[in-house]
């Protein structure tokens, strides 16, 4: 099954249409129940649109589709396939290869357009949600923030006046020793300094 889908794309690259439609026309009886089924079913459509069949097209971009909806080449060429067969029927299926040539051009360029602008407007809904996202993750920061200051300011510990007045002397012990010791440094920074004099 793999050689053979590689086979096929393969022969496609090498612009051999119609043997790379036969190699996936045997492999898309088998596509439903290999992993790889979409893949088979989209490359038959890419290989029915080089050979301007584009209700083989329009088929295979669907069973692409139903396999993954999310994919987004597919549903264009879908797209693509469905307005050129949709031509093609009001034309009669038939007329002047290069009118109908001048036209799949046309259409082609409109459908780049279309996706140029489908691009665009994916590209500033994806900004606006990204910057709906920042502002409200701003929000819930501080919102956050707050409730944490709120925790903080409810959780502290309340003491009893004889637990601060404990903690009051101990810091004013501490200040006592803090200055007898500067008083000390000094003193003795005094007595260098007196006897560099004398000497």
């Amino acid at each position: 099954m793999t050689a053979n889908y590689n086979l096929a794309n393969n022969l496609y690259r090498q612009e051999n249409y119609s043997e790379a439609a036969k190699r996936l026309d045997k492999l898309s009886g088998a596509a439903d129940s290999l992993a790889s089924g979409k893949d088979i079913c989209f490359n038959r459509g890419d290989v029915a649109i080089a050979q301007k069949d584009w209700q083989k097209a329009v088929d295979s971009f669907r069973l692409a589709m139903l396999k993954d909806p999310s994919d987004l080449e597919a549903k264009e060429n879908y797209a693509y396939a469905r307005k050129m067969l949709e031509d093609q029927q009001q034309n009669g299926g038939g007329g002047n290869n290069q009118q109908n040539q001048d036209q799949d051009n046309q259409n082609q360029d409109q459908d780049n357009q279309n996706q140029d602008q489908d691009q665009n407007k994916d590209q500033n809904n994806q900004d606006q949600n990204s910057q709906d996202q920042n502002n409200q993750g701003q929000n819930n920061q501080s919102s956050q923030n707050q409730n944490q200051d709120q925790n903080s300011q409810g959780n502290q510990p309340k003491i009893s006046q004889q637990q601060a007045q404990q903690m009051l002397q101990a810091l004013q012990a501490q200040d006592e020793q803090t200055q007898d010791k500067v008083r000390k440094e000094k003193a003795q920074a005094l007595k260098t300094q007196q006897k560099e004099k004398n000497w």
